[in-house]
């Protein structure tokens, strides 16, 4: 059979892969400790499941409008004002199963063949791998560990250029755990309020962060008309099967364009896990507290861990779940050392280079996992690393 050739242009993610090879050394035998995948270790929110079994049990199990529930989209317009601080018209909101469909139709929407898109590196490798498929252009700027993994502002004022049509940023950030100061946010918006393009701003780990509130682009003045926040349940509410997302547009047009893709390719999301979105969204949030307070404490012990293996240098993650541990003083390259943890200590994790070129020398773990675990996996590191020394 052939295959089109746009899909040579689609990359995948690192962290299945691993996932499926570590699964066939489980299936071995091996005991492996998980720390390649993204997704929080917790239940969802009691009173959220609930929220979506009731909805089935009421029928909520038919097509739906594309855009979404209109009382999805004014719950989400109104947590949106009141966590960025803007005025949110429900009209501007766009409900998709998952967040990715935001990152992927929006792409779609707006970039022609040739257009450029200014992208973080390291960075979610869903970005670069769509921007390709829309025959567009990566524009890379790296991110810069001495800044908190925050874009060094000279690389990307000078990556601008009348092609300029995207820049994506994400903070908390994926994959490593950097959250961008506000005063870089600010200057960000400087360079680009009056260029013409648009800013994709992925805030998908939104409320995972353990400093300052992390600052949103679009609440600066001037740039909520040029700006999708793209946000959504599965990280802050331990919800990533339920596959429910959603988008903030700067324009009617978007909108459109949005609802459009949508008919052609989902119709619609289920209206079970909007309902259930509702309900994480206005009942209690202790579970999303209790569960960013649990992440912090495994951030600063792991962190603490890997700063005392011969070789790792780990800066301290502001947000999300993720360490991004620096392993050039061990000498190996990220892959070699990621699989060498993989095969012979039985940690996986993922190879910092799989996240851009800037990601060589990096390792990105996950600490969606147990204490435990995570301090188990330290040891198991620490052995690997001194027996190769």
């Amino acid at each position: 059979m052939r295959i089109a050739q746009r899909i040579g242009r689609l990359g995948v993610e690192s962290a299945f892969d691993v996932l499926v090879r570590a699964r066939a050394l489980e299936a071995r035998g091996r005991d492996i400790i998980h720390l390649e995948i993204g997704e929080p270790d917790f239940e969802t929110p009691a009173h959220v499941a609930e929220a979506g079994k009731r909805a089935i049990d009421e029928g909520a199990t038919h097509y739906g409008p594309p855009q979404g529930l209109p009382e999805t989209r004014e719950v989400v317009a109104e947590y949106i004002s009141s966590t960025r601080g803007v005025p949110i018209d429900p009209a501007r909101v766009c409900i998709t199963p998952g967040a990715k469909p935001i990152l992927y139709f929006t792409m779609l929407a707006l970039l022609e063949p040739g257009d450029e898109v200014i992208c973080p590196d390291p960075g979610f490798p869903i970005y670069e791998s769509v921007i390709r498929f829309c025959e567009a252009v990566p524009a890379p700027v790296p991110l810069v560990e001495q800044r908190g993994f925050s874009f060094d502002l000279d690389a990307l004022a000078g990556r601008l250029s009348p092609r300029t049509r995207l820049l994506i940023l994400n903070s908390p950030q994926n994959p490593t755990g950097g959250v961008i100061p506000a005063a870089d946010i600010r200057a960000i918006a400087e360079l680009v309020r009056d260029r013409d393009l648009v800013v994709l701003a992925d805030e998908i780990y939104s409320r995972i962060y353990y400093g300052e509130r992390p600052e949103s682009i679009a609440s600066i003045p001037g740039m909520l008309d040029k700006t999708v926040i793209l946000d959504g349940m599965s990280k802050t509410y331990a919800m990533t099967g339920w596959r429910l997302g959603y988008g903030v547009m700067p324009t009617a047009e978007l909108v459109t364009a949005v609802n459009k893709l949508m008919v052609n390719s989902n119709s619609c999301t289920a209206g079970f896990t909007q309902k259930a979105g509702i309900a994480a969204l206005r009942g209690p949030q202790e579970a999303v507290d209790g569960m960013v307070a649990e992440f912090r404490r495994r951030r600063d012990a792991f962190v603490a861990g890997l700063n005392s293996i011969p070789g790792f240098r780990c800066p301290i993650p502001e947000g999300a779940f993720y360490a991004f541990p620096n392993i050039e003083g061990t000498g190996r390259t990220s892959k070699d050392l990621a699989d060498a943890l993989l095969n012979e200590a039985g940690v996986a994790c993922l190879n910092g280079a799989g996240f851009g070129p800037h990601g060589e020398g990096y390792l990105r773990f996950s600490i969606a996992n147990s204490l435990e675990n995570l301090l188990n996996a330290v040891e198991r590191i620490r052995a690997y690393v001194t027996r190769g020394a």
